[in-house]
């Protein structure tokens, strides 16, 4: 008996995911349609009473299945006007119509349920399951849906839900597994892509930022990139305010080359939004003497020579080598960010000049990237 609910509840999905697909083929028929009736009609005609009635008996379904019985009269009606008499064509095309712009009510009704039922789903999972599985698995449809596209509804049912302080929660919850914690930041991305005006704020005012960096994953740091991507400045004077940069520029000295590059990515953004106060305090805190060993161990190129045989190996060489000029790399976002002043830019490019001259353990090595830096490279995006 325990099982009935989740039976009928399954059932329900099944059928309302069916009708929805149908209203939007319906939605995708030419309003002046050939004397032809759609095969998309078919879930409609075929509704029985029973399911009809199980639907109006759902007073959060109650409104569709009003909607569902005008379709189907609308349909029936339809079907009636097939003749070629001008007075046929003319109610076909007003029949059309009126089956457009219920159709469109009816996928929106269902849409509406659905992700009603999808964020109830979601808090309960989230709060009240120890399934780690169950838990991932509601996050990355929940990250599925809000990559749809902003959609006002569902904005306000994931605020209402309060969703956001609950995958914060996870973020910080250190009895949490890594595998949820790295899902959790993913869905946190996903909301600042789906309103950045209105989820960025509550990025900037709680813990998520800190929590990223404390976790220390090569998921949570590329989580992060994005952030600094996203946010641009505001942020990096958030993690210049609360010291964190330098916590980041740790993580290029990690065993895991994941993280090293997800962390390189961050230092690009910071470069290239921060403020001097921000720049300066990476490079006091030996910054270029890490790029430069970075790009001289086996995942850089000091000598690219060896770049690109062909055109279509760039994307593998990347890849292979993710810290392949990477001082220059860090020079061009600087000389090219959004904050310095040009003053401060060629004075940054000097010091990261003298600093490869200090740190390079040949003459060869230095001319090779300082080369590189007084020639520049692609900007990060």
């Amino acid at each position: 008996m325990e099982e009935k609910p989740d039976k009928e509840d399954n059932h329900l999905q099944i059928l309302l995911k069916s009708l929805q697909k149908a209203s939007k083929d319906l939605q995708n028929v030419p309003i002046f349609t050939k004397n032809k009736t759609p095969f998309s009609i078919d879930p409609f005609l075929d509704l029985d009473k029973d399911a009809n009635t199980n639907l109006s008996s759902n007073h959060e379904l109650f409104k569709l299945s009003e909607l569902l019985c005008n379709l189907k009269t609308l349909l029936e009606k339809l079907q009636k006007y097939q003749g070629y008499s001008p007075t046929s064509f003319f109610r076909r095309q007003i029949t059309n119509y009126k089956i457009y712009q219920v159709a469109y009510a009816v996928d929106a009704e269902i849409q509406a349920y659905l992700d009603r039922e999808s964020v109830k789903n979601l808090v309960n999972t989230l709060e009240e399951s120890d399934e780690e599985d169950e838990k991932v698995r509601v996050l990355i449809e929940f990250e599925k849906r809000l990559s749809q596209g902003f959609d006002l509804g569902f904005q306000d049912l994931v605020l209402k839900a309060k969703v956001f302080s609950i995958l914060e929660r996870l973020l910080c919850d250190a009895t949490c597994s890594t595998k949820v914690q790295n899902q959790a930041a993913l869905a946190i991305a996903a909301l600042i892509r789906f309103n950045k005006d209105v989820f960025v704020g509550l990025v900037l005012m709680g813990p998520t930022i800190r929590a990223l960096i404390s976790m220390s994953s090569s998921c949570s740091i590329q989580v992060l990139s994005l952030l600094i991507k996203t946010i641009r400045v505001p942020l990096v004077d958030e993690l210049e305010t609360y010291k964190e940069i330098p916590r980041i520029s740790r993580l290029l000295s990690s065993e895991d080359v994941s993280i090293q590059v997800a962390a390189f990515d961050c230092i690009l953004g910071i470069a290239y939004y921060g403020r001097k106060e921000a720049i300066d305090k990476m490079l006091r805190a030996g910054l270029i003497k890490r790029l430069v060993e970075l790009q001289r161990s086996e995942h850089g190129d000091n000598f690219p020579e060896k770049i690109h045989e062909e055109e279509e190996e760039e994307e593998s060489y990347v890849k292979k080598y993710p810290f392949a000029g990477c001082v220059a790399r860090f020079a061009v976002q600087v000389e090219v960010g959004e904050v310095l002043s040009e003053n401060e830019r060629k004075e940054f490019k000097m010091e990261i000049l003298r600093m490869v001259r200090e740190v390079s353990i040949s003459e060869a090595e230095s001319a090779t990237i300082a080369a590189e830096v007084l020639w520049g490279s692609s900007p990060w995006n």
